[in-house]
């Protein structure tokens, strides 16, 4: 025994009852297609992408660079370079200059690649949605 879900009949059982309700209507397509592509939050994506990757593998390359000559090459570490300072010391407090350029080369690329995108986007959007509150 197998269950039918309830259907509309297509005549009226009763004089009193009222027709079946008309289907909706589709609604119409806007004439325009959106400004917001798909496509432009890839490209942001990507340009968000590369601009982290650039910072992470200037701060963290140096890093292991400093960890891998500490552990492989004590004798460069241990050379002194000038008036007893070791070559160790000396690339230890390079750490934090490197670091600054990572945020520096972070906030440079973040200006001028990934905020004109951002901001066309949002423009865009915007655009968008003034057009669909008109309608």
């Amino acid at each position: 025994m197998s269950f039918d879900p309830p259907h509309q009949p297509t005549h009226l059982t009763y004089p009193w009852q009222p027709p079946p309700a008309e289907p909706p209507h589709p609604r119409r397509t806007p004439p325009h297609a959106p400004l917001g592509h798909h496509s432009d939050l890839r490209v942001l994506r990507g340009a968000y992408r590369r601009q982290r990757r650039t910072a992470t593998l200037t701060a963290l390359g140096y890093f292991t660079l400093f960890l891998v000559l500490s552990a492989c090459a004590p004798g460069v570490m241990t050379r002194t370079v000038t008036d007893g300072i070791p070559a160790g010391l000396l690339l230890a407090l390079l750490q934090l200059p490197v670091t600054w350029l990572a945020i520096a080369l972070y906030e440079h690329t973040a200006r001028r690649r990934v905020d004109p995108l951002a901001e066309r986007i949002r423009k865009e959007a915007a655009l968008d949605a003034r057009r669909g509150a008109t309608r």
